[in-house]
């Protein structure tokens, strides 16, 4: 059953991590694009850093980090009158009330807890790359029209919503989407966050020096899981790729791209 539940996970952290990042990926190209400097430097600082730091660096270190800066500020506010160092050594210690989640909190929000940084971390680190994507798009788009729409009479924040928004994203889906496949591949990276996902139980399962191994003995079997998971992802990103070739189409409708124009010339 840890096996099936550990789909249900990685699904479940696609949909809510492409959403969020993308937010995140938004949130960062607009403000590398701002006329306010610092948040200027603020939005291609993070899209320089993030992207600059090995993905496995970033989830051991972050999450660590982000943990630990949650307990700190609650032992401050809990325990005042705590008198020893928080550092000891390498040893990070607060009081049993500043503990994220509690020690005797149910299983549950233990999980949700592990959860809720996985989607973080992932939402980060590929909201960067997404900014990236989206910050290029931006630019492609013909200044023109930028220009057109601002002689109308349009103010600038009206022109962003009304004519740059909707014209990036035929220019972002190609990266976008490669964007989408990397995220897929790297949901096996939930297990340095502490979350069982599918990788975890086929190892665990099909090897024969588990803990699972004690309860029900049988030979390597890992060749079969990690068989049964390369068709998984394979049948998955080949559904992908279906579904984001019909929103490319979608999008490019009408526009005055390669694409755009192909269509037009099938239809006559």
């Amino acid at each position: 059953m840890g096996l099936y539940w550990s789909f249900g996970t990685v699904l479940l952290l696609l949909a809510i991590t492409a959403p969020v990042a993308l937010a995140f990926g938004f949130g960062g190209a607009s403000a590398a694009r701002s006329h306010f400097a610092p948040l200027r430097w603020f939005g291609k600082t993070y899209i320089a850093v993030v992207r600059g730091v090995p993905d496995i660096a970033f989830f051991l270190f972050f999450v660590i980090a982000l943990d630990q800066g949650i307990e700190y500020l609650r032992h401050k506010v809990k325990c005042p009158d705590w008198d020893m160092p928080i550092r000891q050594g390498n040893d990070f210690v607060v009081c049993a009330q500043a503990k994220m989640p509690l020690g005797n909190s149910a299983q549950w929000i233990h999980e949700s807890y592990g959860f809720a940084l996985a989607v973080l971390t992932f939402a980060i680190v590929f909201g960067a790359f997404a900014a990236n994507v989206l910050f290029g798009a931006m630019r492609a788009v013909p200044h023109g029209q930028l220009e057109t729409a601002e002689a109308y009479g349009m103010s600038r924040r009206q022109t962003f919503w009304r004519v740059l928004v909707p014209q990036m994203w035929v220019y972002a889906l190609p990266g976008l989407s490669n964007l989408w496949m990397v995220l897929i591949k790297a949901t096996p990276l939930l297990f340095l966050l502490g979350v069982e996902d599918i990788v975890y139980w086929s190892r665990e399962l099909g090897g024969t020096k588990t803990p699972t191994f004690t309860d029900y003995p049988h030979g390597d079997w890992r060749i079969y899981y990690f068989a049964f998971l390369l068709v998984f992802y394979l049948c998955f990103t080949k559904v992908s790729e279906i579904v984001l070739d019909k929103i490319m189409a979608r999008l490019t409708f009408g526009q005055a791209t390669s694409a755009g124009e192909a269509q037009r010339k099938a239809a006559v």
